[in-house]
């Protein structure tokens, strides 16, 4: 159908309900916007669906969960009776409408006659992977829009494994739900009657009981930690997330009784009032914590994003100010912990490897090298970190110890198989509360590494062109840096690679990414996945700070000219 057939038949028929059809009501004389709604279908990508919430196909709302679901059911059931009867569970964060999502979700696949497991309240994303593989359902699914706007919500789908979909199974999706671009094909199911029936079955304290156990597994030293942890003053914000369910618990059960809480942002409250955007790498999202740090005299900040797969850290410096990392240099301190606590330990057995991201710091593979411990790069999206995890350590003979994005998530073992803030933080807290009893803090354990491996700097560039014409910019720019390759650092570039070439020339899967490695440094450009943005990664290395950030400064800005002409 055309955009304008297809609004008609939102704002007409009476599969839609009241409040949809009111929202469309509204906007039936502004043609821009009735396209913008519904010029395609929300897109699947590799982390799901994710978009701005509201009426339309190109909106997130109950009916496009409810599509995208019943494609997925589709899915599992051609999979056959053993798999609708080990089931989906399904978990849900704290913003707005992602309860009536995940019961939408639930009554699509109790429907279909799949056993439904449905977390009691808001859960963390690493608690619904780990659920995946403590339940042995045959997927998940989490409904979050992760850090992002107040505005979005989103749809992550996981397989048996307990990470996100492969390629070859979200192919699949978007395949099948080609089949009910006339959303009012898709039926409607009660969730009440089928939650009465048995079919819906609410989980959650055993889980969570269990998932704390075997996080605490993971402490590098937990004797040392119980005479360290009481000296260390500790603040903690979920930034109105699952996080507060969770993270203050585990760090008590682990010995830090200094611990505070930013209480306004321990309110889970979809609107993030005290924010701009409830994202960790967002400098304004600490102002309340480093307030109250100041009150308590507290040498450490602990962040999760609202689903708590993304993590902050905040470090008070000798002068009594307070300093933010950033992503690379939190997974380097996560790094050189384990590092050198299996080395003492002498529990490195050379069969370990550790996976990033090809955006993240190159300095991950210096370190990995001094410990004979193998480094992998994959492309961005913490599946293929688990896909890692799945194809080595499962299929294989190795041993995963962590995995992190640049984009603050990090995941320290292998009970789950996507970021987890939680475990992030509570290693993060042990590391700290160690280097205290030895007088001093993470930035001084930071310039350890740096003076040992060299000085790296990393940056992130996001660019938003929403819309048809922002797709079409996008496409622009990638064709131009792609074809213009050799004029963007003519005197530096020592090699090139197309992503889009595939696995069989670059060793990663296929994927619109451009990579390009120079002198002293990298860069690499790449579109979201899943939202109207296109991203710039520069990193750059000198034998100071200052030298390797004046290196990275130059990459950059003659990137950027050439993105913006």
């Amino acid at each position: 159908m055309e955009v304008k057939e297809v609004f008609n038949q939102w704002l007409n028929d009476n599969y839609f309900d009241d409040s949809i059809r009111d929202e469309l009501a509204a906007i039936k004389d502004d043609d821009a916007e009735i396209r913008e709604r519904f010029y395609r279908n929300l897109a699947f990508g590799t982390a799901g669906i994710r978009g701005i919430l509201g009426a339309g196909t190109n909106r997130m709302n109950k009916y496009v969960i409810r599509r995208a679901s019943y494609g997925i059911a589709q899915m599992i059931k051609e999979k056959g009776q053993e798999a609708c009867d080990r089931g989906i569970v399904i978990a849900y964060d704290s913003r707005l409408c992602s309860d009536i999502f995940a019961k939408e979700a639930a009554s699509v696949y109790a429907g279909n006659g799949i056993k439904v497991y449905l977390h009691e309240d808001i859960c963390p994303v690493p608690i619904l992977s780990f659920s995946v593989r403590y339940l042995h359902t045959v997927s998940g699914a989490m409904v979050t829009a992760s850090h992002n706007p107040k505005e979005y919500n989103g749809y992550k789908v996981y397989g048996d494994d307990g990470c996100q979909l492969p390629t070859k199974e979200t192919e699949k999706i978007i395949e099948l739900l080609e089949k009910y671009d006339d959303y009012t094909t898709v039926p409607a199911y009660d969730f009440d009657e089928l939650l009465s029936q048995g079919k819906i079955e609410i989980v959650g304290k055993d889980i969570y009981r269990a998932y704390f156990d075997t996080v605490k597994g993971y402490l590098a030293d937990a004797e040392t930690l119980k005479k360290t942890a009481g000296n260390l003053n500790l603040i903690y914000t979920p930034l109105h997330g699952t996080g507060a369910k969770f993270v203050p618990e585990l760090l008590k059960e682990i010995g830090f009784n200094n611990l505070y809480t930013v209480e306004e942002q321990m309110k889970k409250d979809g609107n993030f009032p005290t924010v701009s955007v409830p994202n960790p790498e967002f400098l304004d999202v600490y102002d309340l914590a480093i307030k109250l740090a100041e009150e308590k005299n507290a040498d450490l900040i602990l962040a999760s994003d609202p689903d708590a797969d993304r993590t902050g850290v905040v470090v008070k410096t000798k002068d009594g100010t307070f300093r933010v990392l950033d992503g690379n240099q939190i997974g380097v301190l996560i790094l050189n912990y384990i590092l050198k606590g299996k080395k003492n330990a002498g529990t490195l057995k050379h069969n370990e490897f550790v996976c990033s991201t090809i955006v993240s710091t190159r300095l991950t593979q210096d370190m990995c090298k001094k410990y004979d411990v193998k480094y992998i790069d994959v492309l961005t999206g913490f599946k293929y970190i688990g896909e890692q995890i799945t194809n080595r350590e499962e299929n294989g003979n190795q041993k995963f110890i962590l995995g992190f994005e640049e984009s603050f998530g990090y995941l320290i073992g292998s009970f789950a198989r996507d970021k987890d803030s939680v475990s992030a933080c509570m290693l993060l807290a042990e590391e700290a509360a160690y280097y205290n009893s030895l007088g001093m803090n993470l930035l001084d354990v930071l310039e350890e590494i740096y003076k040992e491996f060299g000085y790296w700097t990393e940056s992130q560039n996001s660019f938003t062109y929403p819309g048809e014409s922002g797709q079409r910019k996008i496409n622009d720019i990638m064709d131009k840096l792609k074809s213009e390759k050799a004029n963007v650092l003519p005197d530096d570039i020592k090699r090139f690679i197309d992503y889009n070439d595939g696995p069989e020339v670059t060793g990663i899967p296929k994927s619109n990414v451009l990579y390009y490695v120079v002198d002293n440094g990298w860069f690499c450009v790449r579109p979201s996945g899943t939202e109207p943005k296109i991203k710039l990664y520069c990193g750059a290395k000198g034998a100071t700070a200052e030298e390797s950030q004046n290196r990275l400064d130059e990459i950059r800005n003659k990137v950027l000219k050439v993105m913006d002409n």
